[in-house]
């Protein structure tokens, strides 16, 4: 592995994430374990033999590891460690910071697990309380917001108060591009949608030159 070769601990860090598509393999697995098929569909643009590079890397220097799921499933995982879930903090205040950038040309596509970091990359406490249910095709996640806190996590939310049905890209124009709700379903408390959009406001674009 390559080395800045720097005393600095901002450097010891790029060491260890800097390489393309390091940290967004990280950005995938924040929300659990991945199978490499998973990891494959969130980061389409990879190489194969790219991406079983980054995570041999990554698995060297501690960041994740490879696991085996309880049965009934067994599947083989990757998952962060315990230090690489202390990612979880720069992953979202960079996608924050980020989130101010011009958008890449082409049509780039937001995967479903890219979405929900974006969740939480934007919130800010608003007047919403409550559990969703948030569908995104075969995917579905917990949402919850209490007391001014958002958490999301990958399975079924227990008796939500809205359920969201829906995909990324559809979601994401709908909640921060004024996009129609033609192609979102929801059910339960549909007024609250406007409450938990409001939660998650647009990002202020940077002023760049």
């Amino acid at each position: 592995m390559r080395s800045y070769g720097d005393r600095c601990g901002v450097a010891r860090a790029l060491d260890v994430i800097g390489d393309r598509w390091a940290l967004l393999v990280v950005r995938e697995l924040v929300l659990g374990p991945k199978r490499f098929s998973d990891l494959r569909a969130g980061l389409p643009r990879v190489a194969p033999d790219v991406l079983s590079q980054r995570l041999r890397e990554l698995e060297t220097t501690g960041v994740l590891r490879r696991a085996k799921l309880p049965p009934p499933s067994g599947a083989r995982v990757y998952e962060l460690t315990d230090w690489g879930r202390e990612l979880e903090p720069l992953v979202i205040g960079l996608g924050r910071w980020g989130s101010r950038a011009p958008f890449p040309g082409g049509d780039a596509d937001l995967g479903v697990d890219a979405f929900v970091i974006a969740l939480k990359t934007l919130f800010e406490p608003a007047g919403f309380a409550g559990v969703v249910d948030l569908r995104l095709g075969d995917d579905r996640f917990a949402l919850e917001v209490r007391g001014g806190r958002f958490e999301a996590r990958r399975g079924v939310a227990e008796d939500p108060d809205l359920t969201i049905l829906a995909d990324p890209g559809p979601l994401a124009a709908a909640l921060w591009h004024g996009g129609p709700l033609d192609d979102i379903e929801l059910l339960g408390d549909v007024a609250l949608f406007d409450r938990f959009r409001a939660a998650f406001p647009a990002p202020v674009p940077a002023a760049v030159p």
